[in-house]
């Protein structure tokens, strides 16, 4: 089994455990924290969590391929029920409460709810009487992502939702039509441009869009494409409308005053000053930290903000700010090429598998790595708004680390399986 592991994968993912760790013990570090064996510094912590993590791989690898995707709704039905459980028993950390106290042990299960989700949707997706250009199977796959998707975002957690989305690429890569992720980038940016621009001006002109590609439609193809434009018109009229009710009765004060800073939304930012000393002020710091990194960073524990603890969450969610302050664009770089090859390296392995079980779970993976690291590293540069997603492999936690090292390790075992089934 070893020999028919992909090696590459698990020298990547050694290598990016062990800067984020490096990154870990800087955020924390001073002339009295140096003891390793302190378990009230989040380095030994995550210390723990890593070595922990290797008995993890162990007892994956250990396990036969089959077993995964014979018990993917046993590992579904549990992680459901996790969710639902700690929403009713769940400890409540920063207004969510999404996180099982086990003593001084805290067990997030949204981490681990990818894995199941990942593994039921590729067994859905590999029956071979299920077809996704069909409605009914595509709406039965939707439904395995969207329960996950609806308990987190009670917890609520829109951070974790956001990461469900990365099941669209794997879906689109199995047949789905290229029109639904349209329909969504669509729906986006109508939502989007009716907070910053106002309903009337974006129907008016995503109207004119849709007209204008009536016109085009026709000249090509010599006939109107009638059901098409009002099919996207009665889109965009109906997310046009509901974007302000979602805005104003769905997100919350904190969610609203992100996007805000976000669009620049003058008419919602009443005190500009005030929301960057509060909302805004992770962002910024986390931007000055960055661009003070230069080229070739200030050096190994030489961050001044840093050490400063200028920038809160600084060892979770903005864990990057560290790796740019100190090491500069030279290291953020490293880590960015590390993750893309990662990424593609997995969804290469996912390509040349035999069985389709084994392929789509694989495509599972390399999209979520991909999500989270492109929404993480965008939030930290504040080119997103702050959503509270972690840097895989990187930002502190245990539930994090080891719900990772399953999504991964789980997909080499498979991977070292060379029969067709």
């Amino acid at each position: 089994m070893l020999k028919h592991l992909d090696w590459l994968s698990v020298l990547l993912y050694i290598a990016l455990v062990s800067i984020g760790w490096v990154c870990i013990y800087a955020t924390g570090y001073n002339e009295q924290t140096t003891n390793l064996l302190d378990f009230s510094q989040h380095a030994t912590k995550q210390l723990f969590f890593v070595c922990t993590s290797v008995l993890l791989i162990l007892f994956i690898l250990a396990i036969e391929p089959k077993f995964y995707e014979n018990s993917a709704e046993i590992f579904y039905i549990f992680a459901m029920i996790l969710l639902v459980g700690v929403l009713i028993f769940g400890k409540t950390i920063n207004g969510a409460r999404a996180w099982y106290a086990i003593g001084p042990v805290t067990i997030q299960p949204a981490e681990f709810a990818k894995t199941a989700t990942a593994l039921l949707f590729a067994k859905q997706l590999s029956h071979i009487q299920t077809d996704i250009r069909r409605l009914k199977d595509l709406i039965y796959t939707v439904v395995i992502i969207m329960i996950p998707c609806f308990l987190i975002i009670l917890q609520p957690d829109p951070g974790s939702t956001l990461v469900y989305g990365a099941f669209i690429f794997a879906l689109n890569r199995e047949g789905m039509s290229s029109s639904f992720i349209f329909l969504m980038l669509l729906f986006l940016t109508v939502f989007l441009s009716t907070l910053k621009f106002g309903m009337g001006n974006t129907i008016t002109f995503f109207i004119f869009l849709a007209l204008l590609y009536g016109y085009w439609a026709k000249q090509r193809n010599g006939h109107t494409p009638y059901r098409n434009i009002f099919l996207l018109i009665s889109l965009c009229v109906l997310t046009s409308y509901s974007a302000n009710f979602i805005f104003y009765n769905v997100f919350k004060q904190h969610h609203r005053d992100r996007f805000s800073l976000w669009l620049r939304l003058e008419n919602e930012i009443t005190d500009s000053q005030t929301l960057r000393q509060t909302v805004a002020y992770n962002s910024l710091q986390a931007e000055s930290a960055i661009s003070s990194g230069g080229l070739s960073g200030k050096g190994f524990l030489e961050g001044t903000l840093t050490k400063g603890d200028f920038v809160p969450e600084q060892h979770t969610d903005y864990i990057f700010t560290t790796l740019g302050e100190e090491w500069g664009f030279y290291g953020t770089a490293t880590v960015t090429l590390l993750f893309a090859l990662l990424c593609l390296r997995i969804w290469y392995l996912a390509e040349n598998q035999k069985s389709k079980f084994y392929r789509v779970y694989g495509y599972c993976v390399s999209a979520i790595f991909f999500i989270h690291f492109f929404v993480n590293i965008s939030m930290v540069i504040g080119t997103m708004p702050t959503v509270g997603i972690p840097l895989p492999f990187f930002s502190y936690g245990g539930s994090g680390l080891w719900g990772f090292t399953m999504l991964l390790f789980i997909f080499l075992r498979l991977s070292t399986n060379k029969e067709k089934h």
